[in-house]
């Protein structure tokens, strides 16, 4: 068994937030890490802390937002290392309040960081009041993600207004400078013209541009990650969609709900318009789902939480029965989803399936799978150390193709220590949805859920 010296120190560090340590603790630590008898609330403590410091340490340094992606071995062919993006920003966002949370850095820290992010938010590149995909860290001008798509992306502004509005909850009864930062936020939130990415349809679009208007032509139907796009855009105060769109749009007159069943569990939604394929990438099951509880939620179409348990278990199984055979896969290495690969990046799933793993796969699963994702966690953490650095595991690896780079990619780390903490404590899934605009949007949608019964 190896364990390296970072993973014993985050370990160590970890236990030393909850209690002083003499040195007969610390040495009672590396024995249990040593006979794999640790703790699970010391690795969950430990992948949580070093995925936060993604978003903490690692953060861009201008804007205080996340940096797309860290590659360790300082190697960018893009020549993209100061570049910001927008949806894993949101989620950076989400993750400092875990570390909050968990006493890896105090309220203030955080509210200074805050800060920094939202002046620099407040001054950037918008379009209809929708930031860009990606922005440069240092002017806060777009950085076009493709040749088209270098104006307002809804879905990336759905997943940061996601956890600014995270945020805005966490702070807005606190002090006088606390209020005004809720306030900030609450006005960039109502800056944002849902409506307008209509294009007077009945549907979300996903990109406009001032030098190619809607030339994208990328029209957002379901099922995929971008459910809390449809239910920000419904839930603004200023610029709502209707419930139509989310119908005709988002649930394509009810053909999203035609469900299949594999291994032995219903996908409860069709996960492909243009596809046969069962399911998506894990992904799917945690973007919109940072903030909006799945527990108990529902609508005409769904039962939210069967859902994304199911999308989850499906992979497990999928993983243990390994059709195809690739080395390593089964109940302790499983969850596919997009990432870094091989060969660039890739869509991995059933069905894509390249033999690669991506951890945040099975980590952010963390709360529809806690056995199956706590055995994920175990083997990484101890048979498969090397697979992990400095801001937590590796964006992905294949172990037949003896492949892995020291890199990580905002949109990956940042669901993992989210989505832990949900599993943990629920407090990101509480700030969000206790949010009055997004209880209306959801009343307005035809959702049930715990929350609004309160």
């Amino acid at each position: 068994m190896r364990i390296t010296a970072i993973v014993l120190a985050l370990l160590i560090i970890s236990c030393q937030d909850h209690k002083k340590n003499t040195p007969q603790d610390q040495e009672t630590a590396i024995a249990d890490v040593k006979s794999a008898t640790v703790s699970d609330e010391a690795l969950l403590d430990s992948v949580e802390r070093q995925t936060f410091n993604y978003f903490w340490d690692g953060a861009n340094k201008n804007s205080g937002l996340a940096a797309e992606r860290i590659h360790l071995d300082n190697i960018y062919p893009s020549n993209d290392e100061n570049v910001v993006t927008t949806g894993g920003s949101g989620f950076g966002l989400m993750a400092i309040l875990a570390g909050v949370k968990r006493g890896f850095i105090t309220r203030e820290q955080a509210f200074q960081r805050y800060q920094k992010a939202i002046s620099f938010l407040e001054k950037a590149d918008r379009f209809h009041g929708a930031w860009p995909h990606w922005m440069h860290g240092d002017t806060g001008k777009v950085q076009p993600f493709g040749q088209k798509d270098d104006g307002g992306d809804l879905v990336e502004t759905a997943f940061l207004m996601q956890g600014l509005l995270t945020v805005k909850e966490y702070f807005k009864d606190g002090n006088e400078q606390e209020k005004e930062l809720a306030a900030r936020i609450q006005k960039m939130w109502e800056e944002v013209e849902w409506d307008w990415y209509t294009h007077g349809k009945d549907v979300l679009y996903w990109h406009w541009s001032p030098n190619y208007a809607w030339e994208m032509n990328f029209p957002v139907g379901g099922y995929n990650e971008c459910l809390v796009m449809y239910v920000l855009a419904a839930a603004s105060p200023t610029h709502p969609i209707t419930k139509e769109v989310y119908e005709k749009g988002w649930a394509r007159n009810g053909a999203i709900a035609k469900d299949t069943t594999y291994y032995g569990l219903q996908t409860v939604l069709d996960h492909f318009e243009h596809d046969d394929a069962p399911v998506g990438p894990l992904f799917w099951a945690h973007y919109s789902y940072l903030g909006l509880n799945p527990k108990g939620l529902k609508d005409q179409y769904a039962d939210y939480w069967k859902l994304n348990q199911n999308h989850a278990l499906i992979q497990y199984k999928y993983a243990v029965d390994n059709p195809e055979n690739h080395e390593g896969y089964g109940e302790n290495l499983w969850g596919l989803t997009s990432s870094y690969s091989v060969d660039g990046y890739a869509g991995h799933r059933p069905g894509n399936d390249l033999g690669v793993i991506s951890p945040t796969a099975a980590l952010s699963s963390m709360p529809y799978t806690p056995k199956e994702s706590m055995q994920f966690l175990k083997y990484l953490y101890t048979k498969q150390d090397t697979l992990i650095g400095k801001y937590g595991p590796y964006d992905a690896f294949s172990l037949e193709k003896k492949w892995v780079l020291p890199r990580y990619l905002a949109i990956d780390q940042g669901p993992i220590p989210v989505m832990i903490e949900n599993y943990r404590s629920g407090m990101l899934w509480d700030l969000f949805m206790e949010n009055k605009d997004v209880q209306s949007g959801l009343k307005k949608l035809g959702f049930t859920s715990p929350y609004l019964d309160n």
